[in-house]
């Protein structure tokens, strides 16, 4: 298992270009599914004794002590509705991620292998398979085998919860101010993170547009441009895309002279150290962490100029100096 690490730390730090560095895995539907090697802190063998959390969601098996912390423990196949690994009769892993700043265990059959693809070779799913199950984008592996990458974010909302509500008295600062003549242009392929940077918006009235494919949401951005158009005053990006991944969707942005002063921050729930310098290095003016409403709310605020500072202080892990 460390040669195992070694090797996702290797990917990890590969110099990005568009390619997904993933840990392919399987569940118990015997089917493989990818996650980012990005997210991963650790993969370790299940322990016996995992304790559990009363009134927790049905999928949580409970929480177990990981370097000192308690890490809870979710079950992958139960959360999306297939059987659960049989810990007590199988040999079970577990994949432990940071999930925008905070620590999740996810278990899982068995790890498979880590490979690259290319974010142009990740295909996004669309119609009802979208809408309602727990699949973002399919790949495929070197045997054309295919690989199911998890809209985790759907997961984490429907298991654990995630706080989608600005604090009031931020909503209150907002009263009474204009914003038809300005907009905020979301890029996402998850519908989850979608809907939650909606109802974030829309609680404070500001107008957006909702991408999903980088393509799509840089056509948006050149026709913002004309004269009838209302003006993008902010652009909002996931890291993790299918076609194209936020880093080259910021370099493209930036690389346009006339698109590279609208502020673009980098949205991801891969919210370690290491993707804020990367966030920073392609351009980008700042980097924060997924479903944190009023971290977002602030800083839209700040650009609209309904707030300049918040606490006093520009907020941290945000926009670069």
């Amino acid at each position: 298992m460390d040669t195992f690490m070694e090797e996702i730390d290797r990917r990890a730090n590969l110099a990005f270009s568009n390619q997904m560095e993933m840990l392919t895995f399987f569940l118990t539907d015997s089917q493989q599914y990818g996650i980012n090697v990005f997210k991963i802190i650790e993969v370790v063998e299940a322990p016996e004794k995992i304790t559990k959390i009363p009134e927790s969601h049905h999928a949580i098996l409970g929480g177990f002590d990981f370097r000192g912390q308690m890490v809870t423990v979710i079950d992958l196949s139960l959360s999306m509705g297939l059987t659960p690994v049989d810990r007590e009769n199988t040999i079970s892993y577990i994949i432990i991620c940071e999930y925008s700043n905070t620590t999740q265990g996810f278990l899982v059959s068995q790890p498979n292998v880590l490979l690259s693809i290319g974010w142009d070779h990740v295909k996004k799913l669309g119609g009802i398979i979208q809408d309602t199950g727990y699949l973002t984008a399919l790949a495929y592996d070197k045997n054309d085998e295919a690989i199911q990458i998890l809209d985790i974010e759907k997961i984490l909302s429907e298991v654990i919860g995630l706080d989608e509500e600005i604090s009031q008295d931020l909503i209150d600062k907002t009263r009474g101010s204009d914003f038809d003549e300005m907009r905020v242009l979301v890029l996402d392929d998850s519908k989850a993170a979608r809907g939650m940077m909606k109802h974030a918006l829309d609680q404070l009235g500001v107008s957006h547009l909702m991408f999903e494919e980088g393509d799509h949401a840089y056509q948006a951005l050149v026709k913002s441009l004309q004269k009838d158009e209302i003006p993008i005053v902010l652009i909002i990006s996931d890291i993790e895309m299918p076609g194209m991944d936020g880093f080259t969707f910021s370099r493209k942005v930036k690389a346009n002279p006339d698109l590279k002063d609208i502020p673009l921050l980098l949205h991801s729930s891969m919210s370690n150290k290491a993707n804020s310098s990367k966030a920073k290095s392609v351009g980008a003016d700042g980097f924060v962490p997924k479903f944190q409403p009023d971290v977002i709310a602030s800083l839209v605020m700040e650009r609209l100029g309904i707030v300049e500072e918040q606490g006093g202080t520009r907020t941290k892990g945000a926009y670069f100096d």
